[in-house]
């Protein structure tokens, strides 16, 4: 009997797990799986255990391939599987190409005269997905706001940053879910950031991977009304809960789709945009509604400058309006002196209400 032997973590089975026990079974006749203890991961990952001991042993056991399973309990790290190791002795030591700790393994099957065997990459059967993804996947909440921007857009771009600038954005509801997006897609309102936060991503990685700014998942994920310090990575100076615009914002849909990636290094005044920020910032710092509109409204004459389509603009109690996100379509955000006047030009033109948003608990 060619007796085969593999270790891990283990913490979330999941099919990638099965897959590489079914190979690593493959090699012999009779596979043994070590999965690191509660105190083990404690000692070298920082984290609990998703489940006690007997019951992770228990789940591993009742897996086809799988014929025995051991708890490692060495406080040695890559090697906590030492003492059944040497106890068992077993004719193969199976690992991953990425295992990080490939040389200590393999000085200890020369120890005992085991083969080390390193499986090579198959394609996968399922979509590859690690302990980490999932865990965030099972913390991601189960819906998101979107986000308008008010001012100093693209100074969330790392490679147009500004020392010194700022960007206001601010979360807004309705929210969204995986299976309710009451919102036109491709709209300018950071759905690509909710939608990696409802699923358990990194938002702002995945934002500044596209080459795109990290305004949108930033606000998503923080809330309220926000003034981040431009740069590279974001960087919040200053959140409200955004009261000063209640009853106060809607939204209309241009009837384009809006696409950042396409005009992000577009020729713009950065000057001016900086300006708009700053201008933005200070009302935020000053609870100033009409300075916030005052913002939005020098943002909007950037985006005129850029050749943007104007906007409708002869609806009464009209404070001001802009583009969001980088413009060319998508939705735009009006501002309105009071609710009442808000509330007509939804029922009379057509708006969408909207309201600022702050994550509650």
């Amino acid at each position: 009997m060619i007796r085969v032997f593999v270790s891990g973590c283990y913490d979330i089975i999941h099919a990638g797990h099965l897959q590489f026990f079914r190979e690593a079974r493959a090699l012999g006749d009779h596979l043994t799986v070590s999965f690191a203890s509660k105190d083990v991961l404690w000692l070298h990952k920082g984290r609990n255990s998703s489940l006690p001991d007997e019951h992770k042993q228990a789940l591993l056991m009742g897996l086809g391939p799988v014929d025995d399973v051991v708890v490692g309990r060495g406080e040695e790290e890559g090697l906590d599987f030492k003492e059944d190791f040497l106890r068992l002795r077993p004719h193969v030591l199976a690992v991953t190409e990425d295992d990080q700790y490939g040389d200590i393994k393999r000085a200890l099957c020369d120890e005992i005269g085991t083969k080390y065997v390193v499986l090579p990459k198959t394609p996968p059967q399922f979509s590859p997905i690690s302990t980490t993804e999932i865990v965030r996947f099972i913390r991601a909440p189960q819906e998101s706001p979107l986000r308008v921007d008010f001012a100093g857009g693209w100074l969330d771009v790392p490679r147009h940053a500004k020392t010194g600038g700022y960007v206001v954005n601010c979360a807004i509801s309705p929210t969204v879910s995986l299976r309710h997006w009451p919102y036109e897609k491709s709209a300018g309102l950071g759905g690509s950031g909710a939608w990696a936060l409802l699923n358990g991503k990194d938002g702002v990685a995945s934002e500044l991977d596209l080459g795109v700014g990290w305004q949108d998942p930033a606000v998503i994920s923080e809330g309220g009304l926000c003034v981040w310090r431009s740069g590279p990575r974001p960087s919040l100076e200053v959140k409200t809960d955004g009261a000063m615009l209640k009853g106060l914002m809607a939204l209309r849909w241009t009837g384009n789709s809006h696409s950042t990636p396409g005009v992000v290094d577009q020729g713009r005044n950065y000057d001016a945009i900086e300006k708009a920020g700053a201008t933005a910032r200070d009302a935020v710092w000053n609870s100033d509604y009409v300075q916030l509109a005052n913002a939005v409204s020098q943002s909007y004459q950037v985006q005129l400058s850029e050749a943007m389509r104007p906007l409708a603009g002869d609806i009464p109690g009209l404070l001001a309006r802009k583009y969001c996100g980088g413009g060319f379509g998508g939705y735009a955000v009006y501002l309105f002196e009071n609710t009442t006047a808000r509330d007509e030009a939804v029922k009379q033109r057509g708006l969408m209400p909207i309201e600022p948003f702050v994550w509650r608990g």
